[in-house]
């Protein structure tokens, strides 16, 4: 038993956001028939990097445990059997451009006319309406244009995207938000809705703390590296072996500080807004104290003192890290054709429910008759269905 037991998800999506909410939503118990060109499937099939075998590891990062089905949504034909599919669907996830459904007869109102209850989400570069409406954009346009990717980097440096695909993994959260919100509101009243979910609004919305300074005080944000606007420290800092540390204390936190790396510090520095004013002085103070450090040495020592600090990390050596081994975040899946392959577990536990099973990612088409059988369709039109190209 799992808490989305009994929820269809029909994923018109392809490559990250779309993809990813419905892979959470998987994981969690709803059945996601995953909807995909005959021949290619989902373009994010073919991306970089891939196993040995040529299996794209970012299509498996983000579509475990769906099923596959290939339908030629240009016939019409194929168009029908989607329709078919959307009207038993609980939840629908698209990612065409504004009214790119609605011409292959399977927007809303379309579809809400045969399924009423539908939750319906159609995640967008800039939403449906706008003047932006019709541009296209990728992850880093939608950072570029928030204003995210100007406030990321050294101040004395080049802006700086976000190192992992940031504007399509909020999205994908916001999909699941979407998904669950409306759920919880059928529950009450009965009705689906249509979800207008933008990609450069969820950029924006995290803009919340920047844009209160702005607000507050009409003063532009500006990168800050590492650092932290209102909390000095909060920062990164090199150490002798090469490798960083990062520190962030308040000033319950800050006697602390200066007690494990025996620093002589003068009073003003008890004070926050002081050490904020006086940020320069105070962080050449810590960097010169801390770089006689080895990482690993400070940070136990920091965290002993109760200190919030921690080893800046690498891919490597997060996987590695027995606290993320212990929360069982590195899982595994069965390949059919790789044996064991590891990837990453959807965080959330819940209680009363049984345990995530991990099931590999779908080959393009696997579930195809199955899925049309479901919807009534016999051996003889499957053929007939295949022959044509409808069908893969």
């Amino acid at each position: 038993m799992k808490p989305l037991d009994g929820i269809k998800v029909v994923d018109f999506s392809r490559v990250l956001a779309g993809p990813m909410a419905t892979q959470i939503m998987s994981d969690q118990g709803a059945e996601v028939i995953k909807v995909e060109r005959p021949g290619t499937g989902d373009e994010s099939r073919s991306f970089e990097p891939a196993f040995d075998g040529g299996q794209s590891a970012y299509f498996c990062a983000f579509n475990r445990g769906k099923k596959s089905v290939a339908i030629d949504l240009r016939s019409e034909e194929g168009r029908q059997i989607a329709l078919d599919l959307a009207a038993q669907a609980d939840v629908i996830v698209e990612n065409f451009l504004p009214g790119g459904m609605e011409k292959l007869g399977l927007g809303y109102d379309t579809v809400s006319a045969r399924n009423p209850a539908v939750i319906y989400i159609s995640n967008t570069g800039f939403g449906q309406t706008g003047p932006y409406k019709d541009r296209k954009g990728y992850d880093t346009v939608f950072q570029a244009l928030s204003g995210v990717i100007d406030l990321t980097g050294h101040p004395d440096g080049a802006p700086a995207k976000v190192g992992v695909p940031f504007a399509d993994m909020t999205s994908g959260l916001w999909i699941v938000i979407a998904a669950m919100t409306g759920l919880l509101g059928r529950a009450t009243s009965g009705r689906g809705c249509h979800v207008d979910l933008a990609m450069m609004d969820v950029q924006v919305s995290l803009l919340s703390l920047p844009t209160m300074w702005w607000f507050a005080q009409r003063r532009e944000p500006t990168r800050t590296g590492t650092e932290h606007l209102g909390r000095v420290p909060s920062a990164a800092f090199e150490c002798r072996d090469g490798e960083w540390v990062f520190i962030s204390a308040s000033d319950q936190h800050w006697p602390a500080v200066c007690d494990v790396l025996d620093l002589d510090a003068p009073e003003w520095m008890d004070k926050n807004a002081m050490r904020v004013e006086r940020r320069d002085e105070v962080m050449s103070m810590l960097r010169a104290a801390i770089l006689p450090w080895a990482r690993g040495e400070l940070a136990d020592m920091l965290r002993a003192a109760g200190v919030p600090a921690g080893e800046v990390n690498t891919v490597p050596e997060i996987l590695d890290d027995p606290h993320t081994r212990f929360r069982g975040m590195v899982a595994e899946f069965d390949d059919p054709d790789r044996g064991e392959t590891q990837c990453l577990a959807t965080p959330g536990r819940f209680s009363g429910y049984d345990p995530i099973e991990f099931l590999a990612p779908p080959k393009l088409g696997a579930d195809t008759d199955a899925v049309l059988r479901s919807l009534g369709v016999d051996g003889t039109r499957l053929t007939e269905l295949r022959d044509k190209g409808v069908v893969a």
